[in-house]
């Protein structure tokens, strides 16, 4: 989250947490404030889990500081029983977020010298409201949807951009391969990944995975491109199965896009993997190094359209569900 938009979302939440606690004649109105600070996140979804954990941790608050008070009076001693039963307790149920917010609820017990149901209604207000403007504060976010399509477009931009590269390297038979495109598609993948893991968490409802899953499936392509390119290094020597097999990046470079199901492009695969079976044995060294290398080329092809595929494969079951 941006800083400035992170500032005017705390200051907001404060003031206007604070001020109608006041509007309402609550008692502690600026505690209201505090609270909603302290429970601006910067998701949606991790906003709702601190709210749900301080509520449980307040109303545990309360009811063990209440009951110090009752029995020992109200005085240090009182206080320090209540932390001395409270905190463990908070932190055996995963609800020690609520610490810091609820033990300034039941100093303020402890002040008014009192238990009553209304103040301890009045505690639960200044919470509720002060909770309650740090989730109105987070309801909106800024939509990351445009951003994404731009990431996917770069994302398979350079993959065809590498494709292409590998396709003219084979034809060449030039190993002179630094991967410089693979370390770039690697970054942009990286900040695709953090752009749509932040998203995600931004939506309460209807959430999907969709966007996750398609940037970890090109970075798991990628891997691969990155062992290939690596062998393409030792393709240093023009042959006809370098052909095909430049073939076949070139397609795969065409088709390319999220909705292909690369089905076909798997079956062309087998069948070059038929051809090369059935070639004449290499005659020289040089020639036995360079068809082992292209054979490897051709299986990690494979694997790279594979991952697509079974992509494209649990998408469609996820959309048919």
């Amino acid at each position: 989250m941006p800083l400035l938009q992170r500032t005017i979302k705390l200051a907001l939440a404060t003031c206007l947490a604070a001020a109608l606690a006041a509007f309402l004649g609550l008692s502690n109105a600026i505690s209201a404030g505090i609270i909603a600070i302290l429970s601006v996140s910067d998701t949606r979804r991790s906003t709702i889990k601190l709210a749900r954990n301080r509520l449980l941790s307040t109303i545990l608050a309360l009811a063990i500081g209440s009951l110090a008070f009752i029995l020992l009076g109200f005085n240090l001693w009182s206080l320090g029983i209540y932390i001395l039963l409270y905190v463990p307790l908070a932190y055996l149920f995963g609800w020690e977020i609520g610490i810091t917010p609820s033990t300034v609820l039941v100093t303020h017990l402890l002040l008014a010298h009192s238990v009553s149901w209304s103040l301890l209604a009045n505690e639960m207000a200044v919470f509720l409201i002060g909770t309650g403007f740090a989730l109105l504060a987070n309801f909106y976010m800024t939509s990351n949807q445009q951003d994404i399509e731009n990431y996917r477009v770069q994302v398979e931009k350079q993959l065809k951009k590498i494709l292409l590269r590998f396709e003219y390297f084979l034809k060449a038979g030039d190993g002179r391969n630094d991967a410089t495109l693979i370390k770039e598609l690697d970054t942009i993948l990286q900040g695709a990944l953090q752009l749509v893991y932040l998203d995600h968490s931004n939506h309460l409802f209807h959430q999907t995975n969709y966007h996750i899953h398609y940037f970890e499936m090109r970075q798991a392509q990628n891997r691969i491109l990155e062992d290939m390119a690596g062998n393409i290094n030792n393709c240093q020597l023009a042959a006809s199965e370098s052909l095909i097999l430049a073939r076949l990046f070139s397609k795969t470079a065409q088709q390319l896009s999220q909705e292909n199901p690369a089905h076909e492009l798997v079956e062309e695969i087998e069948t070059c993997l038929t051809v090369f079976r059935e070639r004449p044995l290499p005659k020289t060294r040089q020639e036995f190094e360079t068809r082992a290398t292209l054979l490897q080329l051709l299986r990690d092809l494979e694997t790279f359209i594979k991952i697509k595929v079974e992509f494209y494969q649990n998408y469609q079951k996820v959309q048919a569900n």
